[in-house]
């Protein structure tokens, strides 16, 4: 990577007609606003992540995530405004912050998908090839035809009056996905066109999904659902032998409820609990709750799924230190789930963070993991799901 700073910007006006409110939809637990703030922030290439919007929902969300907020004038934020003038107006902002900025790095959030991988490997493409800009792609097979002079059919990229090629033997081809684009800065400053000079392509391994309806949002939710590991490394999951598991808010949908003798009751879900034996059945990861609770519930649950528990502890980082050594491992092979506040030291220790998607806005801001599902509710199915599809062992 060059010495030169990098930093990148998310445009997110609150004005959209097809999907309404589209940057603050949800895909896989993530507002969209959401997931482009974190792929930013996961990529090593870049300094910062600036959001230029002119909505106030938008710049809470985003900073919630832990962008940078530039606040975007009207006369850019309408539907004539371009894309190159917000990015322009926010250039001056974030040199004031980094006075050696080298790229920009210009982030779609109606592409959900976007990995901090995609756009380091977007940001060496253009440095490699020596460009003024760089844009990701995706390899496109596709046997393209237009219209002649009459307004009949002919192939573009082949020639339909001789035998018909195989796909694979068509010339390489690519097709803009709309998700990164990177630019020199003073490239990018001296034309105001995003294309501003010799062009690098990064072909991307990523669903070719732009979210323009509601239909587009509903696909995104489903994949989300199966393929979606919010940006975390697959080489991360691989590495983990420990599973430790707050309590309440996590296989929990954090409620209880409390008689007039003050017992409390509380509400689990079978299907995480089906995933924590598929867990066990086929990995070696060691499984562990640890609740700061005092209530017996946490007991009968943990015996109930067969799993090693530890109730009442205060300090998790000091328990967890012990356990660790016990068991032969290190904090860098642990996965642990959170969702509030007493989790966070924890979790900033772990090798891998990960948190339900309505947990408390500073562990979803921490964790590097937010799983689709809510706390009770199939969040630990998922992740579950996910460990056996990375490391399975036994197969049964």
């Amino acid at each position: 990577m060059s010495s030169a700073q990098s930093a990148t910007v998310i445009l997110a006006r609150g004005g959209s007609k097809g999907v309404p409110h589209k940057n603050l939809r949800v895909v896989g637990g993530v507002s969209l606003i959401g997931r482009a703030v974190r792929a930013g922030l996961q990529a090593q290439s870049q300094a910062a992540v600036y959001v230029s919007t002119d909505d106030r929902a938008i710049a809470d969300e985003a900073r919630l995530h832990g962008a940078r907020i530039i606040d975007r004038p009207a006369d850019l934020s309408g539907d004539g405004a371009s894309s190159e003038a917000g990015w322009l107006h926010a250039l001056p902002l974030i040199r004031a912050d980094f006075p050696e900025l080298g790229q920009l790095v210009f982030l779609q959030c109606t592409s959900p998908f976007i990995k901090g991988s995609d756009i380091d490997a977007c940001v060496q493409a253009m440095l490699e090839a020596g460009a003024a800009c760089a844009l990701s792609v995706v390899e496109d097979h596709s046997f393209l035809w237009g219209l002649d002079a009459q307004g009949r059919g002919i192939g573009q990229n082949h020639d339909h009056t001789k035998q018909r090629k195989r796909r694979q033997d068509l010339p390489p081809q690519y097709r803009e996905n709309g998700a990164i684009y990177c630019v020199d800065a003073a490239a990018f400053e001296a034309t105001g066109q995003r294309f501003c000079g010799t062009v690098a392509l990064c072909p991307v391994d990523q669903p070719a999904l732009e979210i323009d309806s509601l239909a587009d949002l509903d696909l995104a939710s489903v994949m989300a659902q199966s393929i979606d590991q919010n940006g975390v490394d697959p080489a991360a999951l691989k590495n983990i032998r420990a599973l430790v598991m707050d309590f309440d808010g996590v296989h929990t949908d954090n409620m209880v409820l409390t008689d007039q003798d003050g017992r409390e009751t509380v509400r689990t879900s079978r299907g995480d609990g089906m995933g924590l034996a598929e867990l066990a059945w086929h990995t070696d990861i060691k499984r562990l709750i640890v609740s700061k609770e005092r209530n017996p519930v946490v007991l009968a649950r943990a015996a109930k799924l067969g799993i090693e528990v530890q109730s009442a502890i205060d300090d998790k980082v000091a328990a967890l230190d012990l356990w660790l050594m016990e068991q032969g491992l290190e904090w860098s092979q642990m996965l642990y789930i959170g969702n509030d506040i007493n989790d966070a030291a924890a979790m900033r220790k772990a090798g891998l963070s990960a948190c339900p998607s309505d947990a408390h806005g500073d562990i979803l801001r921490l964790a590097q993991w937010i799983l689709p599902q809510p706390g009770g509710r199939g969040a630990l199915r998922h992740l579950c799901d996910t460990l056996v599809a990375a490391q399975g062992r036994n197969p049964g």
